[in-house]
């Protein structure tokens, strides 16, 4: 009997069990929304504070707007806020004419008395980017995805001409600028609600009880249970179709795939691969994918004396079975690694020399640095599933065995759900498995957050990596108008990564959301979750 099979009859013993307990589905949410299983527990309702997980890749789009959006296929920039914009000759300033009768949400906590206009783009930034501003150190005081791109040293002020004019003057010209706006992290915030909190002596509201203008406010959060979303009537692009949606966080009871089947829950983002046939043979689901702006990667701490030799970095790489990895992780439904970037970016290198399995290489490799029989390595690994690593434990202890096949010894640390922020410093770790999905479809955007210099400086480049020439050529690549010139760069860049091996990419995976098939209206983006305020119930 294959395992496919195994592994399907499994699934099926699955569905009989919840069957048999089947629990009522909340009539009144069901009329009213629908439910979504989410992954986690939010730390924070505000994305600026954090570089992924729940709040990012699914609130953020729900809560809040960004002056710009990305084109799901061509990933170029799109009106949002802002109805146009314009960029100066030397590609230093950029001028955002904001769209007119766009209201905040009204809440219990807050009832606006205006609609937005130019403070509360410059609020929204001046936070992240100025020390003195009073926000700036509120909620911990970092902002892991700004500070990965260096923005504060890239915007040197945002600043209001009027009522609705915004203009962001740069230190350099950033072909990525634009696209980074566009990102979930660039989300606009309320002045007046600001001002208001901080008379009231209670900042950290601001990012725990939010207030934006997106389809749908915050209406209930119970940590650990649940977090309920409603509707905003005045939303500026009309009013979403469903009333409310609910996020169940829960961490007790069943998993999400029972809770799916047994309709305790409509909608669940990024099941484990191994629950995929199961998915696809009940008529009651639908099953929808997106080939992901992702990569699950290998980070190795180039500050420990055994990984700042390259030959044992260049052996680490040859002795992972990646093959191995996308059978019995991601069960075919993903793609090998050569690069960082996937293979859907423009500045992809489908010549890049990448280092392949060959466990006699590895070998010779670690006989020459001499660790033929002496090295001991520890594995940090974050246990929640994510679309780029559908079963992470799986995937360390594969590459555990790769390691040791080789004379490398791994001992497997493992916590539900790590930050890259200091990751390895804070937990003295030799190799981190890990990840990234795009916020945008710009190289930049794989390149710099996770490997440039300024990444390192601020604990977010996990690698702990640093080359100067990678960074100057991210740098000539940002400033140059000419395509062939930055594509010449990034190949380049790719190149220094091939041959120094900072880290070892594993996997591209591809993004699967199921959902009830009641539900219609349901998107998907390389970036990230959409808004939900086209989703309805076509048995209603």
């Amino acid at each position: 009997m294959s395992a496919y099979t195994r592994l399907l009859l499994a699934c099926v013993g699955l569905i009989s069990l919840v069957g048999c307990s089947e629990p009522e589905q909340d009539n009144d949410i069901r009329s009213r929304g629908f439910v979504y299983c989410g992954q986690d527990t939010p730390t924070t309702f505000n994305p600026q504070l954090i570089d992924g997980g729940l709040t990012a890749d699914t609130l953020a789009a729900q809560i809040f707007d960004r002056l710009l959006i990305l084109d799901p296929v061509s990933h170029q920039p799109l009106p949002s806020l802002a109805s146009h914009w314009t960029v100066s000759d030397d590609g230093l300033v950029y001028r955002f004419t904001l769209r007119r009768g766009i209201e905040f949400q009204s809440t219990d906590w807050f009832k606006p008395t205006r609609q937005l206009n130019a403070q509360d783009v410059v609020f929204s930034f001046k936070r992240v980017i100025d020390p003195s501003h009073p926000f700036h150190g509120i909620s911990g005081g970092r902002y892991p995805w700004f500070e990965s791109q260096g923005f504060e040293y890239l915007v040197e002020n945002v600043e209001m001409i009027d009522s609705h004019t915004v203009e962001f003057s740069l230190s350099r010209p950033d072909n990525a600028f634009l696209s980074n706006l566009a990102t979930t992290y660039a989300v606009i915030h309320s002045q007046e609600y600001a001002n208001n909190v901080l008379r009231a002596g209670k900042p950290n509201q601001l990012d725990m009880q939010p207030i934006g203008t997106g389809p749908f406010y915050l209406e209930q959060y119970l940590p650990n249970d649940l977090i309920r979303l409603n509707r905003h009537p005045d939303y500026w692009q009309g009013s979403a179709k469903m009333e409310q949606v609910v996020f169940d966080i829960a961490t007790r009871g069943t998993g999400t795939l029972a809770k799916l089947l047994s309709k305790g829950c409509d909608v669940l983002s990024s099941p484990v691969a191994s629950q995929l046939p199961v998915i696809s043979e009940n008529e009651d689901y639908e099953l929808i994918a997106q080939t992901g702006m992702n990569v699950a990667f290998l980070a190795l701490d180039n500050t420990q004396p055994e990984l700042k030799d390259v030959r044992v970095r260049k052996a680490i790489n040859h002795a992972i079975n990646r093959e191995n990895l996308l059978n019995s992780v991601y069960y075919g439904t993903g793609t090998q690694a050569k690069s960082i970037l996937p293979p859907m970016s423009w500045a992809y290198n489908r010549n890049s020399q990448a280092l392949d399995y060959a466990p006699s290489k590895s070998l010779a490799l670690l006989k020459d640095a001499g660790y033929d029989k002496n090295l001991n390595l520890t594995l940090w690994v974050p246990l929640e599933s994510r679309p780029y690593n559908p079963s992470p434990r799986k995937t360390a202890e594969l590459i555990q065995a790769d390691l040791n096949a080789v004379g490398i010894q791994v001992t497997i640390v493992t916590q539900d759900t790590v930050s890259r922020l200091g990751t390895i410093g804070k937990f003295n770790s030799d190799l981190v498995l890990t990840g990234w999905i795009a916020d945008n479809g710009d190289p930049d955007n794989f390149l710099r957050p996770l490997l440039s210099c300024d990444a390192k400086m601020v604990g977010l480049n996990v690698a702990n990596w640093c080359n100067l020439n990678f960074d100057n050529l991210l740098e000539l690549a940002s400033r140059t108008t000419k395509l062939d010139q930055r594509l010449n760069y990034y190949y380049l860049a790719q190149d220094i990564l091939d041959q120094q091996v900072p880290i070892v990419p594993l996997a591209h995976g591809v993004h699967f959301q199921v959902h009830h098939q009641s539900l219609n209206g349901l998107t998907m983006s390389p970036f990230g979750t959409r808004s939900f305020s086209t989703v309805y119930r076509g048995d209603n």
